[in-house]
């Protein structure tokens, strides 16, 4: 028959009022019932009264040692809501015992089984409850076994009256619980409730057929109390299968609930961090106490105690559901927790103790938490102990904790060790995953995480940008170690700087990011300042000192905005808007880059600065289109030999005239194109203008070739001289008309990487020529490891060789360094004809400069060359173009 449990499974930080008043209510509910259940009982004994006789002890005793054998094979189902139905087998002995004893001792052998085993389980908060159902379930099956009797006699067998009385058994007590689940509050859906009711009936049919039909035989037939006993012992094999069957759904259940539990608090804990809570608040948050219950329901224990190790340097934390543990065994600190006997158990595997029989040091702490015996799992990782967990004494077999009991126990503490190691390497993932490795402050997206946290309660804030610069050489000389050494020593002295509160940001290399809360642009100013003072400080690196740059350019979010962008997704230029994170980067990134470029340590960000932003992301945005829709062109300035004057070639310059800015010099919108990674498909437009503009020269006799501009991508792409191959063969042109200019500064970036692109390229024997030679610090080094075969001059040394006698100098210098490797020195920026004489004096082979011409488009080159040339033949039979005097 169905019995409540009010067992509490509210969280741990639920509050004590509401448990007292749940406590208050199903107390007075429980004498309530009692009072009824005494006044019937009453009655009925004034219906029945008892007549004494000498068989009526006898049979007393043996139907209390069937109820008491029936109520130790009850089978345990634990409802959501804190409800536990207990179902029992009292049908059986209570069917009997409508036959063979009057009410009083029926009522009397029951009370004494039920209430006894309740009080020897320690369950003190259901006696009075269950006192008064289990008289109103005597008392209702006697009245209907009386009155159906009092109904049938004479025309039926009295059989049917006690079937009758028996099945009216736990229709009362299921109606007695539907009652307290109730008055206690709990909310079980419809479904539930039927389906439980429905089984609960179901054994109480075949409970009472049992009981019945058993006394019949037992009675009536000859010989036929063996076969009672068979048929019990049949029953009892199906009630073990029954059982083993639904404790396995249970169990299955439960792992599930635990694994669940555990996960979805990970989930909350591993969240508030980015919030600046600390480990304690997030524990005290988690659902533990759900689940030390969850495990204590399954078990059937007194009292579940988990011992949790978030942290492997600090104590446990303690979770307890059922009963109260001694303050002594709450909180054990580690020093205590190697004294005790319980919580220093080698291994991952199960131990059962009892009292009575355990070691000293086992039955010393088995006394300290008051518990007679005890199942303990130790909760382990790979590494190291995650916690503990402790079930003490059963409530619901007299013999105490089962194997199945401990399977259960340690299956769950295994899902249970896993999903906490889970969770701590989930953890650390997230850990990993938003802050930087190296100097341990927040990575890119774990700052913009924290800063939109921040934002969002305090938008008058102001973003800093801060760029320590080191001199790359200081890094090719210490090595990387030495380099990631200051780095981290910039992030301690930026903590220090700005305080722990301060959310800091390691974007990446010597770029770093901060949020001042709540500050000013004056506050940002004096901050700005600070960092700039502190960072710039000497680096200690052994017995060296190390000084580098700092840049710092800030942006406050309470500044209109006006230009980038309109802002703001859907902002218009001039209004107000809600900067987010990303945006006060992007700012305080643009006044940095201006603090650059005007040499200043510091810089506020200014409206005004977002329109250079601006346009150059509508450049780099526009420029795929641009190349589609003939926007950029090819314009050819000549390059002469000296002193014949031939037309040797010309250098391809790309233009780019815009339908809004207009014409647009190489010098702007190449590096936006090339910070944007779309060089490659400018340098394959450029290079494909200018093989097509070869093969129309190759097509007319002519042989000039074209010199085409290379970036520092295509140095670093292996694929790249694949690509010029598979070019010159496509358009027939001979390698020797190409020439492939890059900049001195370009190749000097990472000569070894450039090496063997360079190579490559002149195993196809095309032109290999150093632009903008002589601007370099260490050119004259590498210059005699460079597979090229031309230098050209920087124009800013030609341009001065009129006035000063240095640049004079670096120019002859610079012909016969080239002469003397075997190379062809070309001079860029000859606009006098003072400097074309000079020139051709040192022996310099080939000019190019407006003195010459200046960049033509194609119509306008064909055009020069008409004008300006005579064709004629060489001595080596070739048809060359001579400028005319």
């Amino acid at each position: 028959m169905p019995e409540t449990a009010p067992e509490r499974t509210a969280a741990a930080d639920a509050s004590a009022e509401t448990d007292q008043s749940v406590d208050r209510r199903f107390g007075v509910f429980s004498v309530i019932v009692l009072v009824i259940g005494v006044a019937a009982a009453a009655l009925m004994s004034w219906w029945l009264p008892l007549h004494p006789s000498t068989g009526q002890i006898g049979t007393g005793l043996l139907l209390v040692l069937a109820f008491l054998v029936v109520e130790q094979v009850s089978v345990n189902i634990d409802v959501r809501g804190g409800i536990s139905w207990t179902i029992s087998f009292t049908e059986i002995p209570l069917a009997i015992g409508l036959f063979v004893a009057p009410f009083q001792v029926v009522l009397a052998a029951h009370l004494i089984a039920g209430v006894g085993t309740l009080l020897a389980r320690r369950v003190q908060d259901r006696v009075l409850y269950n006192t008064g159902a289990e008289i109103l379930e005597i008392t209702n099956a006697f009245a209907v076994y009386t009155v159906a009797g009092m109904i049938i006699q004479g025309t039926g067998p009295q059989w049917i009256a006690a079937y009758l009385g028996a099945i009216s058994a736990p229709i009362t007590s299921t109606l007695l619980a539907l009652a307290a689940v109730h008055v206690l509050g709990r909310r079980l859906r419809v479904g539930a409730a039927t389906k439980l009711v429905f089984r609960t009936l179901v054994l109480g049919l075949v409970n009472a057929s049992v009981g019945v039909v058993g006394y019949e035989v037992a009675t009536n037939v000859d010989h036929g109390l063996p076969l009672v006993l068979a048929t019990l012992g049949g029953v009892w094999a199906l009630y073990l299968a029954y059982s083993g069957l639904l404790r396995e759904q249970r169990d299955l259940e439960a792992l599930s609930e635990v694994s669940l539990i555990v996960a979805r608090s990970g989930r909350r804990a591993a969240a508030r961090p980015a919030a600046g809570q600390d480990t304690a608040s997030a524990i005290k948050s988690d659902d533990w106490h759900g689940v030390a219950q969850r495990i204590r329901d399954q078990l059937g224990a007194a009292r579940v105690v988990l011992r949790l190790r978030f942290d492997p340097q600090a104590p446990m934390h303690t979770v307890v559901a059922g009963q109260e543990l001694p303050a002594g065994v709450v909180d054990i600190d580690t020093a205590g927790a190697k004294a005790d006997g319980l919580l220093r158990l080698p291994g991952s595997h199960v131990r059962h103790f009892r009292r009575v029989d355990s070691l000293p040091e086992i039955r010393q702490a088995l006394i300290q938490r008051n518990a007679h015996e005890a199942l303990v799992v130790p909760l382990r990782s790979a590494s190291h102990l995650l916690g503990v967990v402790e079930a003490h004494d059963k409530l619901s077999r007299w013999r105490g904790f089962g194997q199945a009991d401990l399977r259960m126990i340690g299956t769950t503490a295994s899902h249970l060790a896993t999903a906490l190691d889970n969770r701590r390497l989930l953890a650390t993932l997230r850990h990993d995953a938003y802050h930087d490795p190296l100097t341990g402050l927040h990575n890119r997206p774990g700052f913009r995480q924290l800063a939109t946290e921040m934002l969002a309660s305090n938008p008058g804030s102001v973003m800093l940008r801060v760029d320590l610069e080191v001199q790359p050489a200081i890094s090719d000389a210490l090595g990387y170690a030495w380099s990631d050494r200051i780095t981290i020593a910039a992030g301690r002295r930026l903590r220090d700087a700005l305080g722990p509160d301060t959310p800091l940001a390691r974007l990446e290399g010597g770029a770093f990011a901060a949020l001042l809360v709540d500050a000013d642009l004056e506050r940002a100013q004096v901050a700005a300042e600070k960092l700039v003072a502190g960072l710039s400080a000497p680096y200690p690196v052994d017995r060296l000192t190390v000084e580098a740059g700092v840049v710092v350019g800030y942006s406050s979010s309470a500044m209109p905005d006006g230009v980038l962008f309109s802002d703001a997704p859907g902002g218009r230029a001039g209004t107000p808007t809600e900067l987010d994170v990303d945006e006060l980067l992007k700012r305080a990134d643009v006044a940095l880059r201006a603090a650059k470029t005007s040499g200043e340590r510091v810089r506020a960000y200014m409206p005004s600065m977002g329109q250079i932003f601006l346009r150059r992301f509508q450049l780099v945005t526009q420029f795929r289109q641009a190349l589609e829709t003939g926007q950029v062109s090819v314009h050819y300035q000549p390059k002469v030999a000296l002193p014949r004057r031939e037309v040797l070639g010309v250098e391809a310059l790309v233009r780019w005239r815009h339908p809004e800015f207009g014409d647009l010099h190489p010098d702007e919108f190449v590096p936006a194109v090339e910070a944007a990674g779309l060089v490659d498909a400018l340098t394959e437009f450029v290079l494909d203008r200018a093989l097509i503009r070869i093969r129309k020269w190759l097509d007319r006799g002519l042989r000039i070739g074209v010199a085409v501009n290379l970036s520092v991508r295509s140095l670093a792409d292996l694929e790249f001289p694949t690509r010029v191959s598979a070019a010159l063969e496509r358009y027939r042109v001979p390698p020797e008309l190409l020439t492939l200019e890059l900049t001195e500064s370009g190749v000097m970036a990472d000569p070894q990487r450039a090496l063997p692109v360079l190579r490559a390229l002149h195993n196809l024997a095309v032109v290999l020529a150093v632009d903008d030679f002589g601007t370099g610090y260490s050119s004259l080094a590498y210059l005699r490891q460079l597979p090229v075969d031309e230098v050209k001059i920087d124009k800013s040394f030609v341009f001065g060789m009129g006035s000063d006698l240095g640049d004079l100098a670096v120019v002859r210098s610079i012909v016969e360094l080239g002469h003397s490797l075997g190379l062809v020195v070309v001079a860029e920026g000859v606009e006098e004809d003072a400097a074309r004489d000079q020139l051709a004096a040192m022996g310099c082979d080939v000019a190019q400069g407006y003195l010459i011409s200046r960049p033509l488009s194609e119509e306008r080159l064909e055009a020069w060359l008409q004008a300006r040339t005579a064709m004629a033949k060489n001595v080596r039979d070739e048809t060359v173009l001579t400028l005319l005097s």
